[in-house]
């Protein structure tokens, strides 16, 4: 008799893949620092929904950011001859060092304007900032080695800032320092800070006349810093892109 023929095999199912591990929030945040870094260093831009971030450029073509007008006549200082003066437990510059400059194109309208922005507007336009470095060797101050994030203990400060219509000028320029030994944000600098963005609040609100709060702070910061400190503690200090 003939034998039936043998049915073929079943094949075997496909392989199920393992399941896709999901990354943990903390491990999306790590890469998405990795890849910044990454743009950052080969100078290339990140991209949001499909479309590249464009380089940060001056929105406001009004500005013209070498120009400048010193609060009283001035000239390049011999190295060590500037002396700051004590104010209580803070520093004021020497006002023949450092007078204080505004930049007559950074008017009350372009400040206000939610275009203007202080870097890519006017900072390092005027004065690079190695040549703002001169300013140490003026004070008899050794440029501090490791100046930045926690270890900051100077920054050369614009003292009529540049969110207040300051020029980027070495005639506004110093280096503010210390005091050693204490937390950064109670460092003369930051406090300063804190000073500067409670000024450019009230004169793009009205309550304080430009012309005034320029000449104020290049006169005596340290006169706005309990003001500044109540504004803080009340708005939770909205912080504008100034720095020094």
């Amino acid at each position: 008799m003939a034998r039936k023929p043998t049915p073929p095999a079943a094949e075997p199912p496909p392989a199920t893949p393992p399941p896709r591990r999901r990354r943990s929030h903390a491990g999306r945040i790590v890469a998405a620092v990795a890849a910044a870094t990454t743009a950052t260093a080969l100078g290339v831009g990140l991209y949001h929904s499909g479309k590249p971030t464009a380089p940060k450029v001056c929105q406001v073509s009004s500005i013209d950011p070498k120009q400048e007008q010193p609060l009283k006549f001035w000239a390049p200082p011999a190295g060590k001859s500037c002396k700051p003066t004590q104010k209580g437990a803070y520093l004021l510059p020497d006002p023949n060092c450092t007078p204080g400059a505004v930049n007559p194109t950074l008017t009350l309208t372009v400040l206000k304007d939610k275009d203007y922005s202080t870097g890519p507007c006017v900072r390092d336009k005027a004065t690079s900032a190695s040549r703002k470095s001169d300013t140490y060797g003026w004070y008899g101050i050794v440029s501090p080695p490791g100046n930045t994030g926690k270890t900051q203990t100077c920054e050369k400060d614009h003292l009529i800032s540049l969110e207040l219509g300051g020029a980027d000028t070495l005639d506004n320029i110093w280096p503010q320092c210390g005091p050693d030994n204490t937390a950064l944000n109670q460092r003369n600098f930051k406090q300063k800070d804190m000073v500067e963005n409670y000024l450019a609040a009230q004169v793009r609100s009205g309550a304080i006349d430009l012309g005034t709060a320029q000449h104020g702070i290049a006169t005596d910061w340290t006169q706005y810093l309990q003001p500044a400190k109540d504004w803080y503690a009340k708005e939770g200090g909205i912080k504008n892109d100034d720095e020094g």
